[in-house]
């Protein structure tokens, strides 16, 4: 895929694609820079020139004040164009990383939960803060240093040259070493980032896992095992990251050393030239002026290629990062043809479904589903049964949306949001009222009671003495098994989607809380919303207006119940 004229398939034209609608930023924070640069410049020439004059030519300082003046201006200006060079570099690399941020977002979203099933979360959480964030320092310091080192140098080069050829000479020749061993640096560095970004992907993962199985650890007593495995990973990070911090002195170390000497270098030349030792090419002509000003702005020449050199590690955590956000980025994207953009809520009407047709393969256990064809009036409520691994989970998610039919078609009118639940309900920690505004946001107390209450959870919750703001731990900690159904059935009321999608909602409750979840499924249904249920419980079955059979992945002989649920 192309963007302009960059190939986003690569990490680099995939960086640099994404840089493009900054790149007013980018040149904002290179003219700033560039204008540091000549400030610069300046600030050494009146320098040079304050020390000729009070040396060589025995000028009073009250002569001088002027240039005083006009050196603490070109002092101001050039602190207020670096403030302003750094502020448009981050700025550019915010709107960026925002804009790439929520690119990853969307495109999880697209995936779906099945597409990202053989991903860890603790990993894909890792790329969306980690190596995000280290795209920060190529497009805030690297780019517009890029443009630096094409002017400043030259400019300075230029100013050496009318000043004395023969520096210019000993720049020129001096100054190809530095890019070279930084490109040769760089690509060993942008291999290692790539392993330190694998690494942390991983021992994120690790860690996650350990933390969530914290009990079953304790009763098989693997505890201590475990401390030492999650020890180990960190480690192994540790020693990769100071293999990058390694890398990364001892190129800054080189890169200083070959500056140092072609300073050195013309320090000597100039030294010898005003002693009257070298009397070939323009040593004749050099003063204390020219001479000054040449030993000042021999840094400088090498100061922007220094900081590219410094900058360049930025550039291949850049890379390293890009390549694992490409890998994203470049998940299919789990769509089945029917629409799924948000348009409204839709209150007190079902959906109608239209698979025609249809098939779904795995690549290791080929077909799970189909060929399929099944119709669904508005209002109506199904029930799939048959055994494990029929296919009923597999086209509850083909109608949600979460994987994609490599033949058929799905059409779900009207086009609205999805309602799903399943027997294990994702709950955040948090308040109860957080956990139910996650289906809508807006809702108010009253509307969020009135949720509970269709769900069976009106009387648990008058009980607590924080009501709604009760908080609740990782993954419902806090609720039984009944009553996280319950409250993750509120969300569904709360969510008034016309199409309800549950997959075994009743699965390892007690009796109880079966009965509870199956009262408050019979309220769902009379709102007159389309629900297809996944169960072998014969109450879930009883409120259905049809009991379909899946076996093998296809329609087996129904049984029409009666007309009202």
């Amino acid at each position: 895929m192309k963007i302009g004229e960059y190939d986003t398939s690569t990490p680099k034209g995939w960086l640099r694609a994404q840089g493009q609608d900054v790149q007013g930023w980018l040149g904002l924070a290179a003219a700033l820079g560039i204008l540091a640069g000549l400030m610069t410049m300046a600030q050494m020439g009146a320098l040079a020139w304050i020390i000729a004059q009070l040396i060589s030519a025995d000028a009073p300082l009250d002569q001088l004040s002027g240039v005083f003046v006009a050196l603490l201006g070109v002092i101001v200006m050039r602190a207020l164009a670096q403030w302003g060079q750094e502020s448009a570099g981050v700025e550019a690399s915010l709107r960026v990383r925002s804009r790439v941020r929520a690119r990853l977002l969307d495109h999880l979203a697209a995936v779906g939960p099945v597409g990202l099933a053989d991903r860890h979360t603790a990993g894909l959480g890792g790329q969306l803060v980690e190596q995000v964030e280290a795209l920060d320092g190529y497009y805030a310091r690297f780019l517009p240093q890029m443009r630096l080192v094409l002017v400043l140098p030259l400019v300075i080069l230029g100013l050496v040259l009318w000043l004395d050829w023969l520096a210019a000479i000993f720049l020129l020749l001096s100054a190809p070493l530095i890019p070279v061993f930084m490109a040769l640096v760089g690509m060993g560095a942008e291999r290692l980032n790539q392993q330190q970004f694998v690494a942390v992907t991983r021992l994120a993962g690790h860690f996650l896992d350990r933390v969530r199985g914290l009990t079953t650890l304790q009763l098989f007593n693997r505890a201590e095992a475990s401390i030492d495995e999650v020890f180990s990973a960190a480690d192994d990070y540790r020693r990769r990251s100071m293999r990058t911090l390694k890398l990364a002195f001892l190129s800054s170390a080189v890169l200083e050393f070959f500056a140092s000497v072609a300073i050195a270098v013309i320090a000597i030349y100039i030294g010898f030239g005003l002693l009257g030792y070298i009397d070939y090419g323009p040593a004749d002509e050099l003063t204390l002026f020219s001479g000054l000003l040449i030993l000042l702005l021999a840094p400088e020449f090498f100061q922007p290629l220094r900081t590219l050199a410094q900058h360049y590690h930025d550039r291949a955590a850049a890379l390293g990062a890009a390549d694992g956000l490409l890998a994203v980025l470049e998940l299919p994207v789990s769509t089945t043809g029917h629409g799924q953009e948000p348009r409204g809520k839709t209150s007190g009407y079902g959906a109608s479904v239209h698979v025609v047709e249809t098939s779904i393969s795995y690549p290791q256990r080929g077909r799970v589903l189909g060929p399929v064809t099944l119709s669904i009036a508005p209002g109506e409520c199904i029930a799939l049964v048959g055994a494990s691994g029929a296919g009923k989970s597999t086209l509850l998610q083909l109608l949600a949306g979460f994987v994609q039919a490599e033949q058929g078609c799905v059409e779900i009118t009207p086009s609205a949001p999805i309602a799903w639940m399943d027997q294990r309900p994702w709950l955040i920690q948090g308040s109860l009222a957080d956990n139910l505004r996650l289906a809508a946001p807006g809702a108010s107390d009253a509307q969020l009671l009135e949720a509970v209450s269709s769900a069976g959870l009106g009387e648990f919750i008058a009980t607590l003495p924080g009501g709604l703001e009760t908080g609740l731990g990782e993954r419902g900690v806090g609720l039984s098994g009944g009553q996280a159904q319950r409250l993750a059935l509120a969300r569904v009321f709360l969510s008034q989607a016309p199409l309800v999608l549950l997959d075994e909602p009743t699965a390892s409750l007690d009796a109880d809380s079966e009965a509870q979840v199956v009262i408050a499924l019979k309220r769902l249904v009379a709102e007159g919303r389309t629900v297809v249920v996944a169960t072998h419980h014969p109450a879930l079955m009883a409120l259905a207006n049809r009991v379909l059979t899946l076996e093998h992945g296809t329609f087996q002989l129904y049984e029409p119940l009666s007309d009202d649920p």
